[in-house]
């Protein structure tokens, strides 16, 4: 009505009666309190009130059609936000894999949360992430988990220390070594400590340290050996900084888990990239040699 100032045009545009229309705009104007529209003469003006409710309907119209158009944009998954927490160790690939995706849909816009085991698990408790990536996830927790790729765990050396020219290392060889590990609540540490329960073996740890980075320059500096994912190693072993020494029973075996909330309703960019990683990890990511 605003637009044609007229009840007939107005009727016609809206396919209905022009009693109908009067009768529209009179429930307005009794529920506003104000006139919106006064006919002088033939002629249909906008009220002062009339004015302001045109204007802001006007801007409400663009709104929900930019909402519309950014809904039908998600749904073919040119647009979305995707929310995803890994793994300190899994910041090593995770990236790459995150980067081949958004080539894919570009528009979708990425938040990456990067950490240790017992805030990822929070993460998921308190439902503030999309997806994990992250190693064997508890049993007791409603979980939703997919393995996806191998996560194998190494003991690593200096070139220079004596081990490194050993063949088959037995297990029980390792105890006699310091070892810089990670810190409590780290998926490796509980990893290792599993281990060497299960072979009755206990290890003398020297330093604990928060990231693999850490331990890799702590062990290059000879303060210790340490037991870290293949997957952090790929520049050490090239630049051959560091050394995978051939032990007994290693590597130990762990896997890459994408893991959601059971029950979670998850985003159209959720699921794509949850079959991204079904389809692509292998073909992306190369676990360095040893």
């Amino acid at each position: 009505m605003a637009q044609h100032l007229s009840y007939t045009r107005a009727s016609e545009a809206l396919h209905l009666t022009q009693p109908a229309v009067s009768m529209q705009i009179k429930q307005l104007e009794h529920s506003v309190g104000l006139p919106l529209f006064e006919q002088l003469g033939k002629k249909v003006f906008l009220t002062e009130a009339g004015s302001e409710f045109s204007r802001y309907a006007k801007a409400i119209t663009t709104q929900l059609d930019e909402l519309e158009q950014v809904v039908n944009e998600m749904k073919g998954l040119q647009r979305g936000r995707l929310t995803i927490a890994v793994a300190s160790t899994a910041n090593y690939f995770a990236p790459r894999l995150l980067a081949a995706f958004c080539q894919q849909h570009g528009e979708v816009t990425v938040s990456l949360d990067v950490t240790n085991r017992e805030q990822l698990l929070k993460s998921l408790l308190e439902n503030r992430t999309d997806l994990v990536i992250m190693g064997q996830p508890p049993a007791e927790m409603d979980l939703a988990a997919e393995r996806f790729m191998d996560n194998p765990l190494v003991v690593i050396a200096p070139p220079d220390h004596p081990l490194v020219a050993c063949e088959h290392i037995p297990l029980e060889r390792l105890p006699e070594e310091t070892f810089l590990v990670r810190e409590q609540g780290s998926g490796t540490r509980s990893a290792v400590e599993r281990f060497f329960a299960a072979n009755q073996l206990a290890l003398s740890t020297a330093m604990e340290m928060s990231s693999n980075e850490a331990i890799k320059q702590g062990v290059e500096a000879g303060l210790g050996l340490g037991i870290v994912s293949l997957h952090t190693l790929a520049m050490e072993l090239a630049l051959k900084r560091l050394v995978v020494l051939d032990v007994v029973n290693f590597p130990i075996m762990r896997y890459w888990f994408i893991v959601h909330r059971s029950g979670k309703r998850l985003s159209l960019v959720a699921q794509a990239f949850q079959q991204f990683v079904r389809d692509e990890s292998t073909r992306i990511l190369k676990i360095p040699a040893a």
